[in-house]
């Protein structure tokens, strides 16, 4: 490698550091003057001591722990998903916030049986059969109790699928075999990578299922090979439909490339009758513009294969802790700040349609929505669907952040949350908390979803950020501009 040069001028520069005086620490209440010139000295350090004070709470730990081991997975429509609703409503009553349940119709999923074994490959031995992991998805149509019995055919992609064409299609069961890209997702991109895979878990069982198929089957979409199948939501196509362990998606593969393979299984997960469930709406108003709104927000339900810690009991705690610091520090923001936590984010987002449909009229004083649903790790800053005059506003809250990293503000075209989509989609300036990401997709939406996922150090990261991009927001001279 080529870098003595480089490799120089960095040891010199660390010398020279060396023999100066150190900065002072970001945490100290003697901020960069730069801060006090754009906002107001008050609210500077009204936002420090937010920061400081996040960065210590345990408020939202405890918020997690109970909705993840007291109340547990919380698929929408279940008893569990109300008692969620319940619980939290109760909880923002006691910081002070005026409470509304508003009203969401959600389907609600129903998890059955789920078995599946290969009863014929090449080279198997007289009544052997190998057993396959797998979980079904969201939208699935379940089989019998009996179940089904077919040949598998493996593709790589839509086009592989649509050359083969029916006559190779019908009557036999499709597996999506598209690999997550674990380099990608190592790399910081995670998201990119999820997305090119999870394109064939939401629309795949559609696409084998025009061309005959009588199930459909995707590989896992996610980073951990621990026969862990990973479940999510998937467009209904009136077949069933179900997510693979990694692993048993190499060995169907393997075998299928040396013959025919045919699979029984067992799916009888499916939607029950939808039933009425809610949006969790709490206001803490604003002193001077109370009919502004900044929202900070969080999805309530989760899938039930783990405890839906990271997703997303994460989110809804964070966004709990901004009103209980703000509460508990004897702040007033000047706007409204609307703690959300929404009801159906993973079964088809009945909650946030519910939503805009119920306060569309109130949209042009919807100042901001935040929302955080990638997690708990690291906060590295924002993902922001934001006009550029926008930005400038946001320099001196970025300067607070830097001091644990979570300083960056990347700018999107696509909404940064499922749940603010319809805000984003309206003009609102939109935010997520952009985490780090590289192992998220290892649990999310697995049975290895739960509490111990957590680093309560990285979740008061995340609290600190929300609750500083918030207030700063609730509180500037005038509004972002669209």
């Amino acid at each position: 490698m080529r870098l003595p040069i480089a490799g120089f001028s960095l040891v010199a520069a660390l010398a020279i550091a060396q023999t100066q005086t150190p900065a002072k620490s970001s945490y100290q209440t003697e901020e960069p003057a730069k801060l006090v010139k754009q906002y107001p000295p008050e609210l500077v350090s009204e936002l420090i001591a937010l920061r400081e004070a996040a960065l210590e709470d345990e408020y939202a730990y405890r918020q997690v722990a109970h909705l993840t081991e007291n109340i547990g997975p919380r698929p929408s429509g279940s008893p569990q998903a109300q008692a969620a609703v319940d619980y939290v409503a109760e909880e923002l009553r006691n910081l002070g916030l005026e409470v509304q349940l508003e009203e969401v119709r959600v389907p609600h999923w129903i998890r059955g049986i789920e078995t599946a074994e290969l009863v014929e490959f090449p080279g198997r031995r007289a009544s052997a059969k190998q057993k396959i992991v797998l979980t079904a998805l969201g939208g699935s149509t379940p089989t019998s109790a009996e179940g089904l019995t077919a040949e598998v055919v493996v593709v790589n992609s839509f086009d592989e699928l649509n050359m083969l064409g029916r006559q190779k299609i019908a009557r036999k069961i499709v597996l999506f075999n598209t690999k997550f890209d674990k380099s990608k997702a190592a790399a910081g991109f995670a998201s990119e990578a999820y997305g090119e895979a999870v394109v064939y878990r939401a629309k795949g069982a559609k696409a084998a299922a025009e061309l005959g198929a009588i199930a459909s089957l995707v590989r896992s979409v996610g980073g951990a090979d621990y026969r862990l199948p990973h479940t999510g939501w998937g467009e209904p196509a009136g077949i069933p439909a179900g997510a693979v362990a990694s692993e048993d998606a190499d060995l169907i593969a393997h075998l299928v490339a040396q013959g025919n393979v045919r699979m029984h299984f067992v799916l009888t997960s499916g939607n029950g009758p939808e039933v009425l469930s809610h949006n969790v709406v709490a206001d803490l108003k604003g002193s001077e513009h109370p009919e502004q709104v900044v929202i900070v927000s969080g999805h309530l339900d989760s899938w039930d294969l783990g405890t839906g810690a990271i997703d997303d009991a994460a989110g809804v705690a964070v966004a709990m802790e901004t009103a209980e610091l703000i509460q508990r520090l004897h702040l007033r923001p000047k706007r409204t700040i609307r703690v959300i936590a929404w009801m159906d984010e993973e079964n088809g987002g009945h909650g946030h349609d519910a939503y805009a449909t119920a306060h569309r009229a109130e949209f042009p004083n919807h100042v901001a929505a935040i929302e955080s649903d990638f997690g708990a790790a690291h906060p590295l800053g924002f993902s922001a669907k934001i006009s550029a005059n926008a930005l400038p506003w946001l320099n001196p809250t970025q300067d607070i952040l830097r001091s644990f990293g979570a300083n960056l503000i990347k700018v999107t075209n696509d909404s940064p949350g499922a749940d603010i989509a319809p805000l984003a989609k309206a003009g609102i300036p939109a935010f997520g908390i952009m985490q780090d990401g590289r192992t998220y997709f290892n649990y999310h939406h697995t049975a290895a979803d739960t509490l111990d996922k957590i680093v309560p150090r990285e979740l008061r990261e995340n609290g600190a950020a929300m609750a500083v991009l918030s207030y700063a927001l609730a509180n500037l001279p005038e509004t972002l501009p669209r």
